[in-house]
């Protein structure tokens, strides 16, 4: 009964501390920690974080993501590197005993003087919510066994824990953030952009590279779900070496449910987890009035239904609030085009990476002002998200110390660390968010908030009207 008694008190003492901070804002906190640098350098291609499995043709690089909108399939990836093989998928609710079976595609492509491995893509539909599935590919003894668990019905009080990682990379800081996050206990990965960085390195081994990351990643992807979004270092536009189609590699490698939201393209859409609808933006696609992402952006937030999935999160690779000079204000123009929607629909996360540093906002908004009206001013705001850039996760560009100063009135906490965040669903009011420093090789929890649900928490007698947001346009 005590321990009861003293958890209620600190969900309300933290619920205190929220309402003040959080929503009206107070002083900014400049972490003053100062970061031992590993090196910034690519992991060598011979390290064992890169192993090749056994056996010829063996597959490799093997992930997962959500495969429809709410979250009752998976699509499942992997490379053969020597030949197609078999894009079949044998799978079970028991380990070694795969009672189903399900066929994909096949698919490879050139970049520069590479030539990629056989991509295989299959869809594993009509799952059951709640259960763990063993799955197996390949042929004969170069076959492999994994396995993965289906969400919670969707429902507003399904708990649920998310992960939430940016600007990954393959250095050793790379390796230090996974093997943390791994130890979270979180169920899917929030991935806010800029996978590889394969774009980095030499001519010849860019696409290698995607290989190395593929294999570097698949400790965990193999086994949960990771909700991609694309950032910059997936775009590969490379006249000189006569390579002109945007995210080329990304596309072929990494594939979305895009079509379960009815979005024209894998680089925008949305999904449906546990008490979650999960946005996904493309910052460097066109999103201005009438493009395709605009349209589909507006009639999907028309969708959100806050009763059944109340908790309201986006992702996207630019930031629209940051404080640091490196980047600063090129999510600008995404937040005027964007920033009134999130606003009037209640959202409550925005996740964003590019600046290789971690940032947290108050409750803020910047809706009243243009070019020719208005203060150009945040305003402390209670209908608006938190905006929380996560490009931390240990890429070989190295971390963005450059904080502007003084620290604005928006600007929560911030410092300059490799590290990643998890968002721990606890019901249809409340989730506790952290983010957890990566220092040294110890995973270091450095913040840790409890969030009100913009759409329960100020009124928990809510009556089921529905949806009652509507899009203006």
């Amino acid at each position: 009964m005590g321990s009861i008694l003293l958890t209620v008190a600190k969900l309300l003492f933290a619920r205190i501390v929220l309402l003040s901070y959080v929503c009206e804002g107070g002083s900014g906190i400049t972490s003053s920690f100062i970061r031992f640098e590993w090196p910034a350098t690519g992991i060598p291609l011979d390290n064992k974080a890169f192993i090749v499995p056994d056996g010829p043709n063996a597959p490799q690089q093997v992930h997962i993501t959500q495969g429809d909108y709410d979250g009752k399939a998976v699509i499942i990836s992997w490379v053969t590197p020597d030949e197609p093989g078999s894009s079949t998928v044998k799978y079970g609710t028991s380990e070694d005993t795969y009672d189903f079976t399900a066929h994909g595609t096949v698919t490879n492509y050139t970049f520069y003087k590479y030539y990629s491995g056989y991509i295989h893509h299959c869809v594993i539909s009509g799952l059951e919510y709640d259960k763990k599935y063993y799955y197996k590919i390949g042929k004969g003894d170069s076959s492999r066994k994994f396995w993965f668990e289906t969400p919670p019905k969707i429902g507003p009080d399904s708990s649920y824990k998310f992960g939430i990682i940016g600007d990954l990379g393959q250095t050793y800081n790379s390796l230090s953030t996974l093997e943390h996050y791994i130890q979270s206990g979180a169920k899917t990965v929030l991935f806010v952009g800029d996978l590889s960085y394969a774009d980095k390195y030499p001519q010849n081994d860019i696409g290698v590279r995607w290989d190395t990351w593929g294999r570097f990643c698949e400790r965990n992807t193999a086994y949960q779900p990771w909700i991609w979004a694309a950032g910059n270092h997936e775009i590969e536009y490379m006249p000189a070496l006569g390579e002109i189609v945007p995210f080329k590699s990304y596309l072929h490698r990494y594939s979305t449910p895009y079509a379960a939201s009815r979005s024209s393209c894998p680089l925008w859409y949305a999904v449906r987890r546990a008490s979650a609808h999960i946005i996904v933006l493309s910052s460097y696609s066109p999103f201005v009035k009438y493009t395709p992402q605009w349209m589909w952006l507006r009639d999907e937030l028309k969708r959100v239904n806050r009763e059944e999935t109340p908790w309201l999160i986006v992702l996207m690779h630019v930031p629209l609030y940051s404080s640091n000079d490196v980047h600063f204000m090129e999510g600008e123009s995404m937040r005027l085009a964007f920033e009134k929607w999130f606003v009037h629909f209640k959202v409550d996360l925005v996740f964003a990476g590019h600046v290789h540093a971690y940032e947290r906002s108050y409750r803020i908004s910047n809706t009243h002002y243009n070019v020719s009206t208005g203060d150009p001013y945040s305003v402390p705001n209670k209908a608006a998200p938190v905006y929380i850039t996560v490009g931390d996760g240990g890429n070989q560009e190295g971390l963005a110390g450059s904080f502007r100063d003084p620290q604005p009135d928006y600007s929560a906490f911030r410092e300059a660390s490799y590290g990643h965040s998890t968002l721990e669903i606890m019901n249809r009011t409340h989730a506790v968010y952290t983010w957890n420093r990566n220092d040294d090789g110890m995973k270091v929890p450095v913040e840790s908030i409890i969030l009100l649900n913009q759409y329960w928490a100020s009124n928990r007698r809510r009556r089921k009207l529905g949806n009652p947001y509507s899009v203006t346009t």
